[in-house]
């Protein structure tokens, strides 16, 4: 028996040494071609109980992309629990007198990032207006004397990370976090050749400048615009002859949202004699209006569970989602919902873990700003810390499968990375993180699937 044991552990040695000694070969062969001359890697390896594998500078901060979402959704799960649900709300100031409202009409929010998305069932924006008419119905509500209010206060005014770059801003995936968000901050624009043909929805107060030129087989665009402007611009490049949707990220949800619902009353001929509004826009002219009242709720409007959130967030890298993630966990922990306490907050959550701060300098909760600087050491205990926790079956059903292994990706320009966890044929449990930066011309992707072709 004693002979046995001794076979099998030596088995083992030899199979994790030849595992490290392929990871090397592969490694030192991809870095030695000319499209890594310049390129910085980290790498790192353990097997499930965190026994080293390999690793190729695993203590090297570099820039992570979308694999930092890894350390905001575990961190998430955990502060605020994965049956944590967002809050909508409708309140009144005033008094309500046969079907008139003498006073104004609030919508508030917690920082919903999925309110009005079209991911979730029972969630799409024509759930959410509906049920809202129905509960100002309910209220006995035919007219409003006053103005209709968007609160977007519960987080601060800033509802982008400082760090991201402007080409990113108007595009989809650079959307801001409000205080109340609404169809994820994004609209979608189909254009034929160079000229705009329709609008997924309308949106409030834009003035467009159009600068697109046609040519090219795929999407060249970028949209630009700004939180709170009133002007956007699209230029690059479209195909000639063809229609394609092109998705940029609203300047101004929440004014969005209350133009929205403003015409929805109207059209169910509830009048509104005051103004529509948000909280922002009447502080930016140097107005003030009141916080949504605490008292006189008529409506609650509760988003998906966080495990379903965490599941989108990580399946489909919604950056909107990370950003709102991070203000809420400073908003539960420090009562300051910016960004700075945010990464705070975020930091040191993984510092408690026993991960060391200086492997994990976050600069945003999605990975789009390029000063986030991770170490591929420091995702891998991550990953390792969340394998042990009771939501772990949330966090891991998020991760896609991408080359036959379940891993998150990360993009940003010239540079890629994974991180996740793979069964090799041979029954090893691998956690990993490969981050690879400066990487110029080839594919990024095929040269990181070649290295980690080995744990299969």
């Amino acid at each position: 028996m004693k002979r046995l044991l001794i076979i099998i552990l030596f088995s083992q040695i030899v199979f994790s040494q030849s595992v490290s000694d392929q990871l090397d070969k592969s490694v030192k062969e991809m870095m030695s071609t000319p499209n890594a001359l310049s390129a910085n890697l980290s790498f790192y390896v353990s097997d499930e109980n965190g026994n080293l594998v390999y690793e190729y500078n695993g203590s090297k901060g570099l820039s992570t992309a979308s694999t930092q979402k890894i350390f905001t959704s575990a961190a998430a799960l955990e502060t605020l629990g994965k049956n944590y649900q967002f809050k909508t709300t409708a309140s009144y100031s005033g008094k309500i007198s046969n079907g008139n409202l003498d006073g104004d009409l609030y919508i508030a929010s917690n920082g919903d990032p999925t309110l009005g998305t079209w991911r979730y069932e029972n969630y799409k924006p024509e759930n959410f207006k509906q049920q809202l008419l129905e509960a100002i119905k309910k209220a006995g509500i035919k007219k409003i004397s006053g103005n209709l209010i968007v609160d977007d206060s519960y987080f601060d005014f800033q509802s982008t990370p400082g760090g991201w770059p402007w080409n990113d801003l108007g595009n989809y995936y650079g959307a801001g976090t409000f205080g109340v968000n609404w169809r994820e901050n994004q609209f979608d624009i189909n254009i034929n050749g160079n000229q705009f043909k329709s609008f997924s929805y309308d949106l409030e107060s834009i003035n467009w400048i159009n600068e697109l030129k046609t040519g090219g087989s795929s999407d060249q665009s970028l949209i630009f615009t700004a939180p709170h402007s009133e002007t956007a611009m699209i230029n690059g490049m479209l195909p000639a002859g063809k229609v394609t949707t092109v998705s940029g990220s609203t300047p101004n949800p929440p004014m969005q949202l209350a133009v929205e619902i403003t015409k929805l009353l109207e059209d169910n001929s509830i009048s509104i004699s005051g103004k529509t509004t948000t909280y922002y826009n009447e502080k930016i002219t140097g107005k003030t209006v009141s916080k949504a009242p605490i008292q006189n709720k008529i409506f609650e409007y509760k988003s998906p569970t966080l495990d379903k959130i965490i599941y989108w967030f990580l399946r489909k890298s919604i950056n909107l989602y990370g950003e709102t993630l991070i203000k809420t966990m400073a908003k539960e922990k420090r009562n300051n919902p910016n960004f700075e306490t945010g990464v705070d907050v975020l930091k040191d959550f993984w510092k408690s873990k026993g991960i060391n701060p200086a492997m994990i300098n976050f600069a945003d909760g999605s990975g789009l700003s390029p000063q986030n600087y991770v170490s591929a050491k420091a995702q891998v205990q991550a990953l390792l810390y969340a394998k042990k926790q009771s939501w772990f079956d949330a966090f891991y059903e998020g991760f896609p499968t991408q080359n036959g292994i379940k891993m998150k990706s990360g993009t940003i320009k010239d540079s890629k990375s994974f991180a996740g966890y793979q069964t090799s044929k041979n029954g090893k449990n691998y956690i990993f993180s490969i981050i690879l930066n400066n990487y110029q011309g080839g594919s990024i992707g095929n040269a990181l699937f070649k290295v980690l072709d080995n744990l299969k």
